[in-house]
């Protein structure tokens, strides 16, 4: 397929670009099935979906003749769930309907408010926003949807992780049944499908992903580490791989701030990217990226999502990913658009099964290794001196002048060493890391216990992961609730339904009795019971597999499978398009503050 039955401004649009034929996604979206239809696309990121959904939406923006449609409000509305991706899609469709004479709005948080309000009601084809702002411009009038003819979400699946699930019910709410619903992201797990059986009508589904790796142009490995040299083993992958860019993953704010600072002090030209950087800052760094003047860039999911830097080829996930859909996200900013791009995890000895269980869920075959040594690095500086130096060159008058006199007075192995040193001077010194050998996994394994934490009494709560238990708002409520410090709580192990916990002994009953007077307080209406627990989770689990053993025994009582926690229950059908299509979900038990930290990111 190529591009020759699109309208001719678009054509015109992508020659420009160079763009001589489509890639699958956007061969798939411009089929005769899936034009005027509601769209699931799944499509590995860095495959072109922004160019596709720009394509797959012509016939709502365009008319017969080629020429942009008159309406009195936009035609069309672009949600992404951070400030990024946002402005890239709309760089993107910008030039892409440049030449149709369309005007694209933007709205990020981040951004004056008031300007955005002033280009909305000059009358934009198209709208590109974050979900909070444009739910904020919506309430407050300023965005009309009532001539709307198509919604794209984009990256859907990390808009619902980052809890924006109210702010797209809100907006589709508010969006004329007869318009065309398209979701694209690179992974579709079932909170996607139940959005586009609720939004959507008659879908067609669209898959351009392989079954098999998680994406073919990324070589993925894992390197195995002493907990306490995760830095230094950052060290050694930047220097043994010397990308021309390269993006460090780090899981919090602290950790990326920490990180970005150790960097610096160790002579890398490196950046940082996280929530706590104004939208102005954020783009100074990508422009630094982009210009070669910083090479490493330590961010958060967040802050990352829907960067496109054409030169990234190494991601290093330095802390490991929540679960297999994040894995792909972070590694996807490399091995774009045919280009290859490596992807390295860093993986304390104690957490590999963990990450071989991810890698299986992700269908991602990584090749387990030790992170490169002095030796090896100091042999790949080598090859790329030698190829540095022997590159032909264009001699002009005043060099020749100065090889001459430098032969004069130095000779050829003298000169070629000054250059190797010149060179190396430029280069952060590699790290020595302790050798990878059982020893050192059962040092490793013993430096994992805290000091105080060798006595401890193990405390159940009733909540798991089914009622999205999560440590960040756990911990607070454990202090709360048993009048304690974070100091004083050890491990936490989350459940399907239940939590257990660790309390030094020394204080254990004194915890129990403050966990049970403030049980039901003012303060604490969750209905969260804490008490003790016999053997900790290993032992609960012992027990649960002995209870399915019972299963053949007629005498034991029946199990009752537990309901599964839902946020809230859809009445009546719902496969319909708009507002009554099916209740709004409820608030779990508590909101959870790193959500609201998450969606400010947007």
């Amino acid at each position: 397929m190529s591009f020759s039955n699109l309208p001719s401004s678009l054509q015109e649009a992508l020659a420009a670009r160079d763009y001589d034929a489509p890639t699958p996604v956007q061969s798939a979206v411009l089929e005769p099935d899936a034009l005027g239809r509601d769209l699931v696309v799944s499509a590995q990121t860095g495959s072109g979906k922004t160019v596709a959904f720009g394509l797959a939406i012509a016939g709502e923006l365009l008319d017969e003749s080629g020429a942009l449609r008159i309406a009195p409000s936009p035609l069309a509305l672009v949600i992404a769930p951070t400030r990024e991706l946002a402005l890239q899609v709309s760089r993107e469709l910008a030039w892409l309907y440049g030449k149709a004479g369309a005007r694209i709005a933007t709205c990020v948080g981040g951004m004056n408010p008031s300007k955005e309000r002033k280009t909305l009601k000059s009358g934009p084809t198209i709208v590109v926003g974050t979900p909070g702002r444009l739910r904020d411009h919506l309430e407050r009038g300023a965005l009309d949807l009532s001539a709307l003819a198509a919604v794209v979400l984009d990256e859907a699946d990390e808009m619902l992780d980052m809890g924006f699930r109210e702010e797209l019910e809100a907006i589709l709410d508010a969006t004329p049944e007869t318009r065309r619903t398209l979701l694209f992201s690179a992974t579709m797990p079932r909170p996607i499908e139940a959005l586009a059986r609720r939004y959507q009508l008659n879908s067609l589904r669209i898959k351009t992903t392989a079954d098999g790796r998680g994406h073919g142009d990324i070589d993925y490995q894992a390197v195995t580490v002493s907990p306490t040299e995760i830095e230094n083993a950052v060290v050694n992958l930047l220097r043994f791989h010397e990308a021309e860019t390269a993006i460090l993953f780090c899981a919090t704010r602290d950790n990326v701030r920490h990180l970005h600072a150790t960097l610096q002090e160790r002579g890398f030209a490196v950046v940082a990217l996280s929530g706590e950087h104004s939208q102005s800052e954020r783009n100074q760094a990508l422009q630094a990226l982009r210009d070669r003047r910083a090479r490493v860039c330590v961010a958060t999911d967040v802050a990352a999502r829907g960067i496109d830097l054409p030169t990234l080829s190494l991601v290093v996930h330095v802390e490991i990913p929540r679960d297999a859909e994040a894995l792909q996200h972070r590694s996807g900013r490399t091995g774009r658009a045919g280009k290859k791009g490596t992807a390295v995890l860093i993986v304390p000895f104690a957490r590999r099964k963990r990450v071989e269980s991810m890698l299986r869920r992700a269908r991602i075959e990584a090749k387990w290794t030790d992170a490169p040594d002095r030796d090896a690095i100091k042999a790949k500086d080598r090859e790329r001196l030698l190829e540095a130096l022997l590159k032909p060159v264009e001699v002009g008058e005043g060099d020749s002048e100065l090889a001459e006199r430098l032969l004069a007075e130095r000779t050829p192995q003298e000169i070629a060493a000054m250059l190797v040193q010149a060179h190396r001077a430029n280069l952060p010194e590699p790290e020595e890391l302790v050798a990878n050998t059982p020893e050192a996994q059962r040092a490793a394994q013993k430096e994992r216990h805290r000091a105080g934490f060798e006595d401890i009494v193990w405390f159940k709560m009733s909540i798991g992961r089914r009622q999205n238990a999560d440590p960040r708002w756990i911990l607070p409520l454990i202090c709360r609730r048993g009048h304690i410090t974070r100091n004083e709580i050890g491990a936490i192990r989350i459940g399907q339904s239940e939590t257990y916990f660790q309390i030094p002994r020394a204080i254990a009953d004194k915890f129990f009795a403050a966990s049970e007077r403030t049980a039901g307080s003012e303060s604490d209406k969750e209905n969260i019971t804490i008490e003790k627990s016999d053997g900790g989770p290993r032992d609960a689990a012992r027990g649960n597999r002995r209870g399915r053993s019972d299963a053949g025994d007629r005498s034991a009582k029946p199990r009752i499978k537990a309901k599964p926690f839902r946020k809230g229950k859809d009445k009546g059908d719902d496969r319909g398009r708009g507002k009554g299509a099916g209740a709004k979900p409820g608030k779990a038990h508590k909101p959870h503050k790193a959500k609201k930290q998450r969606k400010s990111e947007g």
